[in-house]
């Protein structure tokens, strides 16, 4: 059996953020060696979460709550028309380093924007113009890794002015609509998912 075939794809829906870290918390500590990896594709209702070690904070007032998470990383922001992907896969089993699984999570997103997206030395995700598509952070424990990235779609980008997106003042942040690609957040998560899972496939 190819790692393609173990690969278990689950389409959540909204899933407010503590529900989700709960669960793959569970996942990750109950899983086995012979546990098929998963990816998990949902959206979040609006939420700030803030990595490990994440040195900013809101640089002003906001409703949207502030939550701490076990991810790397700085704050960052989820919200509606954003494709999330929670990849829980088995580092270790798959033979696969952290170094090398990050690039695969922005090769998966360059794959689908195309020659327009690039990476950014010394800051994990993936870039058109300069602005910021998509954000990735992920936990390892025991060579199991949970979390995953976050493509800005067809979203509201607003909030993100009241943060230092991913800890750098003044980054830009982009979507998918505004570069000309119409997919919705379902139809271009769903295809991100399958590029990520052709990506681990062949890693």
């Amino acid at each position: 059996m190819t790692l393609v075939d173990e690969i278990v794809l689950k389409r959540l829906g909204t899933l407010p953020y503590v529900q989700a870290l709960q669960a793959m918390r569970e996942f990750t500590g109950g899983r086995s060696e012979a546990t098929p990896d998963e990816i998990w594709m949902l959206e979040h209702p609006p939420v700030y979460t803030r990595g490990q070690g994440a040195t900013s904070a809101l640089n002003k007032a906001s409703a949207i709550p502030v939550i701490a998470s076990d991810r790397g990383g700085e704050i960052t922001y989820h919200g509606p028309g954003q494709a999330i992907l929670y990849t829980l896969v088995d580092l270790a089993r798959c033979r696969i380093s952290v170094k090398r699984f990050v690039w695969l999570l922005e090769q998966a997103v360059i794959d689908l924007v195309g020659p327009r997206a690039e990476r950014r030395a010394g800051a994990p995700g993936v870039y058109v113009g300069g602005a910021k598509l998509a954000a990735l952070g992920i936990r390892v424990k025991r060579g199991r890794a949970y979390h995953g990235l976050a493509l800005n779609v067809d979203m509201d980008l607003s909030p993100f002015a009241a943060i230092d997106p991913c800890g750098y003042p003044g980054l830009a942040v982009t979507q998918l609509r505004d570069l000309g690609m119409n997919e919705n957040v379902f139809q271009a998560g769903n295809r991100l998912a399958g590029i990520l899972v052709q990506r681990l496939d062949h890693a």
